[in-house]
């Protein structure tokens, strides 16, 4: 692939790889813990919270990296607090680009590893609960191991979805070569330029392949887990 892709291509599909890890690896905890109380929690502010949650997915793009860059930018509450005290910088950085994608593909992780959470029988850990297990235990020993394909589907789920995101990302941190460009940004920046079709038409195959990838991994995996769980 290094010999069919020009450089400046590769570092394009490389760095959303990069954005595209990090932004599945750091929201997953937090996919879980916000799929777990949305499935076995009611309580006034639910709605609110699965409104919230979901808002990506119906927000144009723009819009949401327009929030991002208002709350993460250098001079935004967030950003700036981020910044002056942890030196942490998102906006028109890398990092930036991996919080959009996290953002952006948080919705469809949670409501994979939710529907997962949902499946589970709730006897199951009541029983646990009645032996003296703690809630964090019967979590960590029952429902883990019972949402392990959710989990394993929601995660490359949200990994699929980062490498595709555009709209946030390029509001947020911009469509800098090496910097902040990533595979979507380079087939855009591509279209734009008089005899980018090729290098374009690449990129598109290569987005194409990762996608198909992550699909068919997600499905092999979640199945392999299943298949391990049962026959434990």
């Amino acid at each position: 692939m290094t010999d069919w892709l020009t450089p400046e291509e590769w570092r394009a599909v490389a760095l959303s790889l990069r954005v595209s890890f990090w932004a599945t690896l750091i929201s997953l905890p937090v996919g879980i813990a916000v799929a777990y109380v949305l499935a076995r929690y009611r309580f006034r502010g639910h709605q609110l919270l699965n409104g919230l949650v979901h808002l990506p997915l119906i927000l144009p793009p723009v819009v949401t990296g327009y929030l991002l860059l208002l709350t993460f930018g250098r001079k935004g509450a967030v950003g700036a607090f981020l910044d002056q005290t942890f030196g942490l910088v998102f906006a028109f950085r890398w990092t930036g680009a991996a919080l959009a994608a996290a953002v952006m593909a948080f919705p469809l992780m949670v409501r994979a590893i939710r529907m997962a959470i949902e499946a589970v029988d709730p006897r199951l850990e009541a029983a646990a609960g009645t032996l003296g297990a703690s809630r964090p235990w019967v979590f960590v020993t029952v429902t883990l191991p019972l949402i392990l394909p959710g989990i394993v589907a929601g995660a490359i789920l949200a990994f699929a979805k980062a490498m595709g995101e555009f709209g946030a990302t390029i509001t947020f941190v911009a469509n800098i070569p090496g910097q902040t460009q990533t595979l979507p940004s380079a087939i855009y920046a591509y279209l734009q330029v008089p005899g980018g079709d090729g290098a374009a038409f690449r990129l598109v195959l290569v987005a194409i392949a990762i996608a198909m990838l992550a699909l068919l991994l997600s499905e092999w995996v979640g199945r392999s887990v299943a298949r391990r769980i049962a026959g434990a």
